[in-house]
């Protein structure tokens, strides 16, 4: 460490060869002017030692500029000599600042590892809206970097437009799968600037995981209350009905067949109903998947073999698109089961369309069309595309087909759609309907 307290010293003996100067050149004065000695010799030394003392206070201002400075800087090449009487207090401030900052370092450090690790998603961006410190879960979350809230689209605008501290939920469209996200907007001051703190978190599983446990709880009372009271009304109508003996006398016949009739549609119907409530359990008892590396193509291939005779009867032709082949870590079984319900409805609802059509040659189309697509989307998921050139989905219907138990069919149950997507939910991806200019098209994303 330089020492700058030699610096006094150093002047201290200019002025001394200034003082014996200044007395060689008055003791010349006075031999030639006369002047008495003892004035003459107090006017130089009262001139030279407040000449040095000035200089002297000057020098060690300038020196605690230096050092003060220096030390706010973090330089420590600069210090007090081991005997200044500044030289403890130096080393205590001194100590006390690097142990401030090692501790601002060390909770910098901390607060870094801790935003790299955590899945909230966390932004922080000026009056510009430009970001200035984001975490990688921003990435991970929204799939892609963000260096403006423009990018972010209507949660941009909000965030921009918040005046004040702001908790909200908003909608995001993450390749194919809606998401939903809770959005925590504060705005604090940082640098003399005001800066906004953005906070975003997905709920989209929290939300279907509810939903799923509701769907439980209501399996179970409608199992205990409903299925316990139907089972034995069916036993006891087909009994009845067989109990009829053939000799017994009514008013007229026509009183018989009524009876037998009530009877056996008494029968049916409870029959219908406990079919009904085991589809029902079918959504609460799904198994979670035995996950392992499976083709894509091969399970196509599979699907078409099996809906081949099917597909010949109601004159539907069915093509096979791969535009992209990888292994894929899923459920073979349960997504064969997705896939076969899809393909089963598209097969009906094009045999309902075309059966419905009076002339078919001026409608473009001699037969129904089914393909299934393999391809990436833009978010690079793989993903199985489903579509037709039926009628497609009424608007007011979209919104309404992945609920249980909702069909517009009129021997449908309504679990088909909803136990597909909670498959697909399962394996990490999703179930959607995309809106076409005609036909259906439902994709399976794989997450």
């Amino acid at each position: 460490m330089y020492n700058i307290s030699r610096r006094p010293l150093i002047i201290f003996t200019s002025n001394l060869v200034l003082l014996i100067t200044c007395v060689v050149l008055l003791t010349g004065m006075y031999i030639n002017a006369g002047i008495s000695p003892a004035w003459l010799l107090v006017l130089t030394l009262s001139a030279s030692f407040t000449v040095a003392l000035f200089s002297l206070l000057k020098s060690q201002n300038k020196q605690l500029i230096q050092v003060i400075r220096a030390l706010a800087n973090g330089d420590n090449t600069l210090g007090f000599a081991p005997h200044h009487p500044m030289r403890e207090y130096y080393d205590q401030v001194k100590q006390q600042m690097q142990s401030a900052r090692f501790k601002a370092e060390h909770q910098s450090e901390f607060l870094k590892a801790l935003l790299v690790h955590i899945d909230l998603a966390v932004l922080v961006c000026d009056g510009k809206g430009n970001i200035v410190e984001s975490n990688p879960a921003v990435a991970r979350l929204m799939g892609k970097s963000i260096k403006n809230l423009s990018e972010l689209e209507h949660i941009g605008t909000m965030v921009l437009a918040a005046e004040k501290n702001l908790r909200s939920t908003v909608q995001w469209l993450y390749g194919e799968q809606q998401d939903t996200l809770t959005l925590q907007v504060s705005i604090a001051e940082i640098q003399g600037k005001e800066h906004k703190i953005v906070t975003l978190q997905s709920i989209h599983e929290m939300l279907l995981n509810k939903e799923q446990q509701a769907y439980k709880r209501l399996t179970q009372v409608l199992t205990h209350e409903v299925a316990n009271t139907i089972t034995p009304l069916a036993s006891i109508a087909q009994t009845c009905e067989g109990l009829i003996p053939q000799q017994l006398c009514f008013s007229d016949e026509e009183s018989k067949q009524d009876l037998s009739f009530a009877l056996h549609t008494l029968a049916s119907r409870t029959q219908y109903l406990g079919e009904f409530i085991t589809s029902f359990r079918q959504i609460s008892s799904l198994p979670m998947p035995q996950l392992a590396p499976v083709a894509i193509d091969t399970i196509l291939d599979r699907i078409q073999m099996l809906h081949r005779q099917q597909l010949k009867e109601s004159n539907i032709a069915l093509a096979i698109d791969i535009q992209c082949r990888q292994l894929v870590m899923l459920d073979s079984g349960q997504i064969e089961q997705v896939l076969i319900n899809l393909v089963k409805n598209a097969i009906e609802a094009l045999t309902l369309y075309f059966n419905q059509v009076e002339n078919i040659e001026h409608n473009g189309d001699s037969q129904g069309k089914i393909k299934l697509t393999v391809a990436k989307n833009d978010a690079q998921q793989l993903l199985v595309e489903i579509t037709d050139n039926g009628a497609g989905i009424g608007k007011h219907v979209i919104e309404m087909i992945f609920v249980p138990f909702f069909t517009t069919k009129q021997q449908g149950s309504g679990i088909g759609l909803s136990l597909s997507r909670q498959i697909m939910i399962n394996h990490g991806g999703d179930l959607v309907y995309v809106t076409r200019s005609q036909g259906a098209c439902f994709r399976c994303i794989f997450g």
